[in-house]
């Protein structure tokens, strides 16, 4: 073979190589067909082949849906019961109790179920500098001015996170803790439907209290669990 000529080859070659790819991008069954042996575009067939998009696409190139597990949809509805959210929940159920009227369950026993159940950001709020600001600015409205029960227990919580020794915080999110805090949560329960009939316990102006005891107890639960 001449120069010429193996130049003219070679220079030839990558343009027909390139037609052959693009030829093949274009054809909707390029996936299902197989390559020819022999033929240029064999090997641009095969690095396509390895593409991971191929995964996704059937022969006619319509997209395969995935389809999900049992054990995938349990994880994604199980997702927003964590520790942190049932806390969040006790705590703002534990607030809402506290305002709350139409219930004749001793708020008092609250504030400890309060100190167990408080998220950690909360709690490290109220050990800090704002929670010490706080407190000392509550505690001088208190000795001047009349403060109501309800707005009280706060105040009360908040002094007793302060002062609680490392022996009693270190309950937080241990057993011994969640096993406090359920059986506060169920006499609470117990207090609040059994001075009250079941159907006086979902009127109107004893619901939002029934609804906080309920969160709090189930939330109680799931954290033992």
């Amino acid at each position: 073979m001449s120069s010429a000529s193996l130049l003219s080859t070679v220079k030839t070659t990558p343009s027909l190589f390139s037609i052959s790819i693009k030829s093949s991008y274009l054809r909707p069954r390029a996936l299902a067909i197989p390559p020819r042996s022999g033929s240029l575009v064999s090997g641009a067939s095969l690095s396509y082949s390895y593409n991971p998009l191929r995964s996704l696409i059937e022969h006619n190139g319509r997209i395969v849906k995935t389809r999900r597990t049992r054990g995938s949809r349990a994880v994604c509805y199980a997702a927003p019961l964590t520790a942190r959210n049932l806390q969040w929940i006790s705590t703002v159920s534990s607030v809402v109790l506290i305002l709350a009227k139409g219930t004749g369950v001793p708020k008092s026993f609250i504030v400890p179920l309060f100190a167990l159940q408080a998220p950690a950001s909360i709690v490290a709020w109220m050990q800090g500098r704002y929670g010490l600001w706080s407190a000392f600015l509550a505690l001088l409205v208190r000795l001047f001015f009349h403060i109501p029960g309800e707005l009280e227990l706060p105040f009360i919580a908040l002094l007793l996170v302060i002062v609680a020794p490392y022996e009693v915080m270190k309950l937080r999110g241990t057993t011994e803790g969640a096993i406090i805090s359920l059986l506060i949560a169920g006499y609470l329960a117990f207090q609040h439907f059994s001075r009250a009939s079941l159907q006086k316990a979902f009127d109107q102006g004893s619901i939002v209290a029934t609804l906080a005891v309920i969160c709090i107890t189930v939330s109680s639960l799931l954290l033992l669990i």
